[in-house]
């Protein structure tokens, strides 16, 4: 099950359990639009994987299963960052 964590792992924006604007990797890692688009061009800094929107959880069913409240903040180092994009950027998500 999605923890759905509540910010942006780069920026540290806040991103409600029904953002539109969170995006997750394959291991859940989490970031909002605006890094995904402007700073980590669709390569997950943690994995190489691609990003995608993050679904929303019904709000029913937060109440049985609420969102993570567990923050994590890691801004993206963007030097290591460069060789993870040398590396994908080119390579579509479904191919890496």
């Amino acid at each position: 099950m999605l923890k759905i964590k509540p910010n942006c792992e780069h920026c540290d924006a806040d991103l409600a359990p029904d953002s539109p604007d969170a995006r997750i990797c394959s291991f859940e890692c989490t970031f909002c639009a605006s890094c995904v688009d402007n700073v980590l061009n669709n390569v997950c800094p943690n994995c190489g994987g691609g990003l995608l929107p993050r679904p929303i959880r019904p709000r029913e069913k937060l109440d049985l299963r609420p969102a993570s409240i567990e923050r994590m903040h890691k801004p993206v180092d963007m030097l290591a960052h460069a060789k993870l994009l040398a590396r994908y950027r080119d390579i579509d998500p479904v191919e890496r």
